[in-house]
C-alpha cells in the first residue's frame, strides 16, 4: 500500500480502472505481490515458531544459507554460488552462522588449503525443526482451502514454474551481482 492505494495506483488511474481490468480479472501486478504476501507469511510463520523452540536468532537468509551449506558441507565459495550472491557476501552469512552456532568452519579432507563450512548439531536441529513447521503450516493452508485445492494450486504452480530455475539468488532479483 502507498498513501491507503494500491502499489501501482499510477497504472490503474491511468487507465481509469478502480481494481483490475474491466472484466473483472484482478491487475496483472496483484499476482506477484499476491505470491510474495503468501511466501513472506508462511516464513513470518515459519520464524516466530522457531523462536518459541529456542531458535530466536534464525532469520530467513540464514535458513537459505544453511540449506546451500547442506548436509556435505560447502566452501563458502561454493555457498555464494547455490545463494546467487559474492563470496564474501556469503562469508559475512557464514560468519554470522558460526557466531549463532549454526554452523562451523572445518578443514577440507579432500584439500588442506580449504576450509568448509558444516552445520553444528545447533544448525541440523533448526533445519529439522523448519522442515516440521513447514509441514505443519501446509496442514494449516490444506484445512482452510481445502486439500484438494491446495493441491491444485501446488500442481499450477510446479507448472508454471520451471524446475531448473529455482534459485535462491534474491539478490540477482534486486539487481545484484
Amino acid at each position: 500500500m502507498v498513501d491507503e492505494k494500491k502499489v501501482n495506483q499510477v497504472a490503474d488511474s491511468r487507465n481509469g480502472v478502480e481494481h483490475g481490468d474491466p472484466s473483472g480479472d484482478p491487475s496483472g501486478y496483484e499476482l506477484p505481490l499476491l505470491l510474495f504476501a503468501g511466501f513472506r507469511s508462511l516464513i513470518d510463520q515459519l520464524h516466530a515458531e522457531l523462536a518459541r523452540q529456542g531458535h530466536p536468532d534464525v532469520r530467513p537468509a540464514h535458513g537459505f544459507a544453511m540449506q546451500a551449506i547442506g548436509l556435505d558441507g560447502a566452501t563458502a565459495a561454493t555457498v555464494g554460488r547455490r545463494l546467487g550472491v559474492s563470496k564474501q557476501a556469503a562469508g559475512k552469512t557464514v560468519d554470522r552462522l558460526t557466531a549463532l552456532g549454526y554452523a562451523e568452519r572445518t578443514a577440507d579432507p579432500t584439500d588442506a588449503r580449504r576450509k568448509l563450512v558444516r552445520l553444528t548439531p545447533h544448525g541440523l536441529d533448526a533445519l529439522a525443526r523448519s522442515a516440521r513447521i513447514f509441514d505443519e503450516l501446509r496442514a494449516r493452508w490444506s484445512a482452510t482451502l481445502g486439500p484438494d485445492r491446495l493441491r491444485a494450486l501446488e500442481t499450477d504452480l510446479r507448472t508454471v514454474t520451471p524446475p531448473d530455475t529455482f534459485t535462491l539468488d534474491a539478490e540477482g532479483w534486486l539487481g545484484g551481482p
